[in-house]
């Protein structure tokens, strides 16, 4: 019963992670990521099939990113961080705002100086 569930979320995962090479809202890492995880406890067959495919090895970030990618997730996740900004500063959350302040200069450092670049 555990494998198959690990099974349907890593299908689930995946396809969010599919989409998200599409639209630049949904990110694809963090879903083909737990797609891996669900997968490798799961079936070694799926697990195999997934690291073997074009869409994992692209956004393995052990090798590190290409500059393109980085500066593509670094402005999809400015871009959403920005409206949770603002519409927390039209209601006057404070302490919203400074972390999701907090959290947007982290990502930033973090893909600049933490993820290699290829």
């Amino acid at each position: 019963m555990r494998k198959i569930l690990y099974m349907m979320f890593g299908c689930i995962s995946l396809v969010l992670g599919i989409v998200g090479v599409v639209l630049p809202i949904l990110p694809t890492v963090p879903f083909v990521l737990l797609a891996a995880f669900c997968f490798a406890r799961s079936s070694e067959r799926l697990d195999g099939w997934l690291k073997n495919t074009k869409l994992y090895k692209e956004n393995n970030m052990k090798n590190g990113m290409t500059k393109q990618a980085k500066i593509r997730i670094m402005c999809s996740v400015t871009l959403l961080m920005s409206i949770g900004f603002i519409m927390m500063g039209l209601r006057g959350i404070v302490v919203g705002n400074l972390v999701l302040l907090i959290v947007w200069i982290f990502h930033i450092v973090y893909f600049t100086f933490g993820v290699k670049t290829v």
